[in-house]
């Protein structure tokens, strides 16, 4: 695959960075954690050139630059306005979006938030904790952690998070994953500003409801067991819509893309469905 082209956005309060692949229907991919689009690279390879698929970094994160004052207390409706406005840029008609973990939580609120910019949306294990009964335990476990990353830095709370949150797959692929001039600060970024936070998010019901036909929730096989697996099916067990399957874990879309990618292709529109 040739290399993607890059381009730059500017949204209220920042500058939003992003790649494009391919050539058909629109699908933006929102970066869970790491915040960055260079995860989903092997997956953008796998998809293209059937595609016009656009990654981007979130807000804060890697390339994407704050300008100006933030509004932290309602960073997730912020988040979604970012991918409204990726879209208006991008497209005339409604698109479709997949968004892993924390971009699935941002998936979602899109879905809620500006429901006629989207006619699919795949929500691949939202870190929705507030969705299990002992998702207050969850909760305090991150706040926990944050304490443990005040104190000694990001590493060791880093561990600890993905030693009960994630397959041992994850966890080998996550510690392994090679390191950028962006990943310390973007960890920062993500203990002082998602960790605690994003979790703790209670999810519209009604709306997602009313929208329910337009999307996709998706677990990973290897995840059962873990929070964002579970948190994910009630979810969907509340909602009425049974999540699908995909290979791998929490980050499938990394370790096993071309399985992954074959597994998602029929939930996302293709030229010969137009």
């Amino acid at each position: 695959m040739t290399e993607p082209h890059s381009s730059l956005l500017d949204v209220p309060g920042a500058r939003l960075y992003y790649e494009t692949y391919g050539d058909g229907p629109l699908l933006v991919m929102i970066p869970g954690a790491a915040g960055s689009a260079e995860p989903y690279r092997m997956l953008a390879a796998e998809l293209a050139p059937d595609l016009r698929l656009v990654a981007y970094d979130r807000r804060g994160f890697s390339r994407s630059v704050l300008v100006g004052e933030q509004d932290y207390a309602r960073r997730l409706d912020t988040d979604a306005d970012d991918v409204a406005a990726l879209l208006a840029q991008l497209s005339d008609a409604p698109a479709q979006i997949f968004g892993n973990s924390s971009g699935a939580l941002v998936a979602l609120r899109v879905l809620t938030r500006h429901p006629s910019a989207v006619d699919r949306v795949i929500a691949h294990e939202p870190p929705a904790m507030t969705e299990l009964a002992d998702g207050r335990s969850w909760l305090e476990f991150f706040s926990s952690l944050f304490d443990s990353y005040q104190q000694s830095g990001p590493g060791a709370a880093m561990d600890r998070f993905r030693e009960r949150s994630f397959p041992e797959s994850d966890r080998q692929l996550v510690a392994h994953a090679p390191t950028t001039e962006f990943s310390e600060a973007n960890s920062r970024y993500w203990f002082e500003h998602e960790l605690r936070q994003y979790p703790a998010t209670r999810l519209d019901h009604e709306t997602l409801q009313q929208h329910s036909d337009r999307l996709v929730l998706a677990v990973g096989s290897d995840s059962r067991g873990y929070p964002c697996h579970e948190a994910t099916s009630a979810l969907g067990r509340d909602l009425g819509r049974q999540p699908v399957e995909l290979p791998g874990g929490h980050v499938g879309f990394i370790s096993h893309a071309a399985a992954f990618a074959r597994a998602l292709e029929p939930y996302l529109d293709s030229p010969a469905e137009l």
